[in-house]
């Protein structure tokens, strides 16, 4: 009886739970990029930058941490369904932008013209990386459960804090990238050290 209750509450692996959840979390990343597409149609290119920052932001914070929330990540099984539900997450935001994004002529397709005009090169670069922020994502919504600290801002506030640390870092230093591309950079780097950090003290 005990063991049904505590699978009820925690670790939503099961193929099902990951596919409902992907859906939501692609969906969810698909309306984030239209809003960022708006921000760079329709404002001025300084207000845009900044804009497109904070929406890089909210764009990383859902494609790394919903999946954990929504595995109700506890141990390494809902670890693994958080990396899951980001890779289904990202084979649905896939459909959408080949599908409804692509025919729009929704943004220059810069990654097609690297890739000598193939749009195959990179979206497995996508689903890797949608699945390793997931993961990393799941690592410390994990850790945060296990140490009392369930919420979102607990849980994702310090890697919001960091990254907003670095990216100023980043730009004071000269680092020759544009704004959004700096925050989505320190971001990455902050999740995966305190990811690498939480896994270092479980160990």
């Amino acid at each position: 009886m005990s063991a049904t209750v505590a699978s009820a509450v925690s670790d939503r692996s099961d193929f099902r739970s990951v596919l409902i959840a992907g859906t939501k979390v692609g969906i969810t990343i698909s309306v984030a990029v239209v809003a960022y597409l708006a921000v760079a149609w329709y404002l001025p290119e300084g207000t845009a930058s900044v804009v497109e920052a904070l929406l890089v932001f909210v764009g990383g914070t859902v494609a790394a941490f919903l999946p954990g929330r929504l595995a109700v990540a506890r141990t390494i099984e809902g670890i693994a369904g958080a990396a899951g539900i980001g890779l289904w997450g990202a084979l649905v935001f896939s459909i959408i932008d080949i599908a409804l994004l692509r025919p729009m002529h929704a943004y220059p397709w810069t990654w097609d013209d690297v890739g000598g005009g193939s749009t195959w090169w990179y979206l497995p670069i996508w689903w890797m990386l949608s699945t390793f922020l997931a993961w990393m994502g799941g690592v410390l919504t994990a850790a945060g459960a296990a140490r009392g600290r369930s919420s979102l801002g607990s849980v994702a506030g310090p890697v919001l804090g960091g990254a907003v640390v670095l990216a100023a870092v980043l730009r004071v230093t000269g680092f020759h990238a544009v704004l959004p591309v700096q925050a989505g950079l320190g971001f990455s780097v902050t999740l995966v050290a305190l990811a690498a950090v939480a896994l270092a003290r479980k160990a």
